[in-house]
């Protein structure tokens, strides 16, 4: 059954790859979008990604069923405190975060009050392309998204969610909070870290200029993920900064170790650990259901 109101709080490439698919699906009567300013009104309208747009976060979220917060994770607290007084007892509340620990933390005890229910979402899929000119209605095909729940939350309202990112396309795979930001902070979190780190120490401008002329595809495919954005990648950081930091002690100690074997000149040992590398990566590579451009 289509949602009635489906109110996207924020519509940048996952808002506005979420509501291509709503609209394109007729999975919702009504596609409202929430945006910061006034030009980005008429830009969301004229790709289609919202019935309308609106700077006005009342009238936004007012008669939603459904409400997506789209934003970077250090603006959704706030955003929440201000439309949770003008959402029905009905409505539910999730999020595209990449980070869950600190959302539920941050977001559970203000529903609760209010007597609504928020239930986490992760969807495995996106770009380092930004904003809404990015947006694909099939962003969510065959992509995981990760659902995150309390013990407390009401089954029915899981299974909405659920329902809701299957109707995009996504597959579902259920985790704590703390599992998901452990998991997420080595698969997602670090090799972010790497990719703008490298981008930042290859590229920098005190090197001749044919040290980035030597960069070909090995590095243009590293480091893809260093164009995303700065704020959005801040904010994951400063969320998830405890499991980050584990992940990044195991990997600088990995490389500690790669060190002391290049050093050593063991031919065999470092073959091996390139054969090993390839193995697991050939392996999960044929394994996985992998979204587009994720």
């Amino acid at each position: 059954m289509p949602w009635h109101k489906v109110a996207l709080i924020g519509v940048g490439l996952l808002g506005g790859s979420i509501g291509l698919a709503l609209r394109q699906g007729r999975l919702a009567h009504s596609v409202v979008g929430y945006v910061r300013r006034t030009e980005a009104i008429a830009e969301c309208e004229q790709l289609g990604v919202v019935d309308f747009a609106t700077t006005d976060l009342h009238k936004a979220v007012e008669g939603a069923d459904l409400v997506i917060l789209c934003t970077p994770l250090g603006q959704m607290r706030e955003l929440t405190e201000r439309f949770l007084p003008h959402l029905a007892s009905n409505a539910l509340i999730t999020d595209v975060g990449s980070v869950k620990n600190s959302v539920h933390k941050a977001l559970e005890p203000l529903c609760q009050s209010a007597g609504l229910t928020f239930v986490g979402s992760h969807p495995m899929a996106g770009s380092e392309k930004i904003g809404v000119t990015a947006s694909r209605s099939d962003l969510f095909q065959n992509a995981l998204c990760v659902i995150t729940a309390l013990e407390a939350t009401p089954m029915t309202a899981i299974q909405r969610i659920e329902e809701f990112w299957r109707s995009l396309g996504a597959r579902i795979l259920k985790l704590t909070p703390e599992l998901h930001d452990t998991f997420t902070a080595r698969s997602s979190h670090l090799p972010h870290l790497v990719a703008s780190q490298l981008a930042n120490l290859v590229l920098d401008p005190t090197f001749p200029k044919d040290q980035s002329a030597l960069c070909a595809n090995g590095f243009k495919d590293v480091t893809r993920i260093a164009s995303s954005s700065p704020e959005m990648w801040r904010d994951i950081s400063l969320t998830n900064q405890v499991e980050l930091g584990k992940a990044l002690d195991q990997f600088i100690e990995a490389l500690q170790s790669w060190r002391t074997i290049l050093a050593s000149g063991d031919a065999e040992r470092i073959e091996y650990l390139f054969q090993q590398a390839k193995n697991r990566r050939d392996a999960w590579a044929s394994q996985s259901v992998l979204p587009p451009s994720a």
